[in-house]
This record gives C-alpha cells, structure tokens and sequence, in this order.
C-alpha cells in the first residue's frame, strides 16, 4: 500500500468523480485509476461501486476511508514537525558548561540565541570539566563547555578553542587589601591570606591549588567546598579572598574588590567540547557557531 495510492482513493472517496478526482491531485485520470485498481488488488476488495455517473463506496471503501485521512493527516503533521525542527522552530540544546562559565559567558550568549529561536528549549546542566566529558561520551549532552587541558584527554571528543580568560583575585572592600593594596599581586602574596576555596573536582580549584604548590607555599582555606554564587558571596562576607575568572567577577563586582594577577599570571582555556562519533543536532550546532562568534 502507497501513501500516493491512499491520496488518490481519499480524493475519488470525497469527490466521487474519477476525473474530478484527477485534477484534484494534479495526476492524469488513467493513472489515477490504475493506482486505485492496484490498491483494490492489493487488498483483495473493491473499494467503489462504479457505475455510470455514480461512484459510490463499498463497505470496504467505507472501512478504508476514515483509516486513510488519518493515515494521510498522520504523514502531514509528521512532515510539519521535521520541517519545524529543520527550521529550528522546535527542538532542544543539552548544554554542560562548567558553574563560572553559566555565571560569566553563557547569559548573553544564551539570551541573544533565545531571542532568535525562542522554539528551542535549552537545557542547562552544570559541572566539572571531567563531568561534563562523561556526560558527553554517554549522550547524556550536545555540548559542553570544557577546561582545558582536560584530566583525562578523550580521542573520541572533538574541541574547539574558544577563549583563553585570566584569573583575578577578589576580595571584600571592607578587609585589608591582598598584597598591601598594590594594583596586581603575585600568587606568592596569597600565602598569607586565607582562601575560600571551590569544592573537590571544580576547575577552579585544581589550578588553584597547583599555582600556590608552584610559589612555593600550601594555601590556607578559610572556607572549602562551595560552588561559584556561594564561594563570591562568602568572598563578600569577608571571610576570604578567592581566585575567580575576569569574566565572572565583571558580572558580580559588586561588594568585591578586584584584583589583578602580575605578569604572567594564571589564566584558564576554555573549549567547546561534542563526540566526534555523532554530529550535534541543527539547534546545537547553530548554539556552537554563536559561542564561536560571540
């Protein structure tokens, strides 16, 4: 059974005329009888009662018809949701990105792709860098939003450069200054100040740690264990300083002092990461060209 054998008999059904039928569906009446005749063979009934100037439906026809304009609507609405998805009216994005990033460069991002396709549901799920790499590896996400290098390099992600960020110091404005109030400090000055320290496994933290181990000194953690909002706002409290990406302390200045890193620094890469085995759907992949572009 044809879907085109289905439009032809759902036509001669509605307009009970053969030719009338024919021009309705833009086909020659000869072929358009031949295909309903294959059709009635193929299901071993006669689907009309053809007499002169009276075509009417049989009790087979009569059974057909209703299943045939479902058939036929069922094909349509499939047809209009591809073509709604391949128009990215509909869909969805599974992003991972890691806590900093949704906090300093996905907001714009984000909200300039929602503005243009306000059909896609982005769905948003946070972590560490080796996280989000487990997560892309099982299909759980269309992109991620990596560190690099990554703890455990994948051959079967593929990466992209996005952006190289510097690392800054924050502080409250109501303690004493870290480095004795100069515009940039080195790490080394941070040995005598207590830190707010992210949780085990976030990015931050592990550069951290490794950049106060190469000065020479073991950090001194006033608090441990919170994620960004929670890390800024103890920051603020002024129970500590903490290390921060430039991106994510621009957004939330404010109640925080900033300062920045001396030559040559700390800095962070960041890339977008998807499965080389598996292109991303149209919706992530036009989220990728807009990351890439911004």
């Amino acid at each position: 059974m044809q879907f085109q054998q289905l439009q032809y008999f759902v036509a001669v059904a509605e307009t009970r005329h053969f030719t009338r039928a024919a021009e309705t569906v833009h086909v020659a009446q000869p072929s358009l009888s031949q295909q309903i005749r294959a059709l009635e063979r193929e299901l071993g009934a006669d689907l009309f009662l053809r007499a002169r100037g009276n075509i009417t439906l049989t009790d087979a026809g009569e059974a057909l018809l209703p299943l045939a304009r479902r058939i036929l609507a069922d094909t349509e609405t499939a047809r209009q949701e591809v073509q709604e998805l391949v128009q990215l009216r509909r869909g969805r994005v599974r992003l991972g990105a890691t806590p900093s990033l949704c906090t300093g460069l996905l907001p714009d991002v984000l909200r300039a792709f929602h503005d243009r396709y306000p059909g896609i549901r982005l769905l948003i799920e946070e972590g560490g860098s080796l996280d989000l790499v487990r997560q892309l590896a099982r299909g759980a996400l269309d992109l991620a939003l990596v560190v690099l290098p990554l703890p455990t390099p994948s051959p079967a992600l593929t990466t992209v450069e996005l952006l190289r960020e510097d690392l800054v110091v924050v502080s409250s404005p109501e303690v004493p200054s870290p480095g004795g109030g100069r515009r940039s400090v080195r790490i080394a000055d941070l040995a005598g100040e207590r830190l707010v320290m992210f949780r085990h496994g976030y990015d931050l933290r592990e550069l951290t740690v490794a950049a106060c181990r190469s000065a020479g000194f073991e950090p001194e953690f006033a608090v441990e264990g919170g994620e960004m909002d929670a890390v800024l706002g103890f920051v603020r409290a002024g129970l500590g300083v903490a290390v921060v990406p430039r991106m994510v302390a621009a957004r939330s200045g404010h109640g925080l002092r900033v300062t920045a890193l001396t030559r040559p620094g700390l800095h962070r890469t960041i890339a977008l990461a998807h499965r080389s085995d598996v292109a991303p759907p149209r919706a992530a992949r036009e989220l990728q060209r807009m990351l890439l572009e911004r």
